[in-house]
């Protein structure tokens, strides 16, 4: 079978990758002429763990193949993705110019029967919406399917989702079409992934759900964990005993200051505008994207009140700038408007990523960018840790101690031990934890 995926992003190259090494013959197609020469030389835009070795791997085999030349694309394949970029517009409203765009280009090009399935993050109605579009592009009628497949690829992990997800979603109400989905995805048949068939406006409101839950639960963490702050309780407790819930899972309650990415913020600000648009007040959803946007600024004070009130003429070091390990994606990354926040009250800054400081030089000006953890400390007066890269997690304390101006650690990541740092004689602070108060007789 052929496919063709129209955009080479996140979604379009990784799900492109997959496919291809599922025994697809898949052409990823994208308007961008640079950076199709450069897929097709091995060179990937972005950074994601295991994917340099399935685009090397599916062009070595002939199986993956990257163009420019949107009709052949379509006119070859049997099932076309669409997975371009819907980026946050106006209120929290989803921009559907490239959605549009890629609708408008297969209707044009289309010859024959297609199965068109959204993989982009789209409001509800969205399938309509292209549907509608198609047939008013083409020449002449010809018949096809809409089909809603939404991803849930984790930045960092993404080819284990997509190799082993915890369920596939197919939307759609034409028989023909879903089987043929089936047929892509048979693969995982062999390994019993969960599939959840269903009609196309469903489809898209679980993309929508299943986001915005998991980011009101880090909201929900982190309120609680500035609450654990004041009360002088540990949240690494609590999380972990609520966790223990099968009703709740362990998963994402894990304090710090607040998600970021490119699906989190905008998703849950667009699940909440077309549910005001439909006449529907989603309070909970408001909630979190407020608590959210609230923890960055807790975090400045934090760092600011390790520093006696003020950060101005204070030199600050800031390990991580990636929204989260194992990516090089600083869109709506905490750092950076915590970075931001920081030089408009006068810090100089020093900062190191091990793969995102190419992309923060873009938007971050005036930044100290260093080659490792330890420059970053030479010279700093504090310490911030930002993004919990695992190399991050093993540092020498007592280099990054004698390398300080002063012993000061603000962890946004609780990644350290409270106990552990104090005995070391570091003044340290994390987010809803502090050391311990143990009775003599401990």
């Amino acid at each position: 079978m052929h496919i063709c995926v129209m955009g080479t992003g996140y979604v379009g190259l990784v799900s492109g990758a997959c496919f291809a090494e599922f025994g697809m013959q898949v052409t990823c197609c994208d308007i961008i002429p640079e950076k199709i020469e450069n897929l097709k030389e091995g060179i990937l835009p972005i950074h994601e763990p295991g994917l340099q070795e399935l685009v090397d791997k599916g062009l070595r085999e002939g199986r993956l193949n990257f163009t420019t030349d949107e009709a052949k694309a379509i006119e070859q394949a049997l099932t076309i993705f669409i997975a371009v970029g819907t980026p946050a517009g106006e209120n929290g409203a989803t921009d559907m110019r490239y959605v549009d765009d890629v609708a408008d280009t297969i209707g044009r090009y289309m010859r024959d029967y297609k199965v068109i399935a959204t993989k982009s993050t789209v409001p509800v109605g969205t399938a309509k919406r292209i549907r509608a579009r198609i047939e008013a592009a083409q020449p002449e009628p010809v018949d096809f399917s809409v089909i809603s497949n939404p991803e849930f690829l984790r930045e960092g992990a993404a080819i284990e989702d997509f190799m082993r997800p915890n369920r596939v979603v197919i939307g759609g109400e034409d028989q023909h079409a879903l089987a043929i989905m089936k047929e892509l995805y048979s693969p995982l048949y062999l390994i019993e992934t969960p599939f959840v068939i269903t009609d196309t406006t469903t489809a898209e409101m679980i993309k929508y759900a299943a986001n915005t839950f998991l980011a009101m639960k880090i909201s929900f963490i982190n309120e609680i964990a500035n609450l654990c702050d004041v009360v002088d309780a540990d949240v690494h407790d609590v999380a972990r005993a609520i966790g223990l819930d099968q009703r709740i899972g362990r998963k994402f309650l894990h304090p710090g200051p607040g998600y970021g990415g490119s699906c989190f913020p905008k998703d849950v600000q667009s699940l909440t505008h077309f549910a005001q648009e439909a006449g529907v007040n989603l309070q909970l959803a408001t909630a979190a994207h407020e608590v959210n946007q609230q923890q960055r600024g807790r975090m400045v004070e934090k760092i600011t009140g390790m520093l006696g009130g003020s950060v101005a003429g204070k030199t600050i070091g800031v390990l991580g700038l990636s929204f989260k390990p194992n990516t090089d994606d600083i869109r709506e990354a905490p750092a950076l408007e915590i970075i931001a926040v920081l030089q408009q009250q006068g810090a100089h800054i020093k900062a190191y990523d091990p793969v995102a400081i190419p992309a923060a030089q873009q938007v971050l000006r005036d930044v100290e960018y260093c080659k490792d953890s330890y420059s970053t400390c030479s010279g700093s007066d504090a310490l911030v840790l930002a993004t919990e890269w695992n190399q991050f997690r093993a540092l020498d304390l007592k280099r990054v101690q004698a390398l300080l101006n002063q012993p000061v650690m603000i962890d946004l990541r609780n990644v350290y031990e409270p106990e552990t740092m104090e005995r070391l004689g570091f003044r340290y602070t994390a987010v809803g934890r502090r050391p311990r108060q143990r009775d003599s007789a401990d």
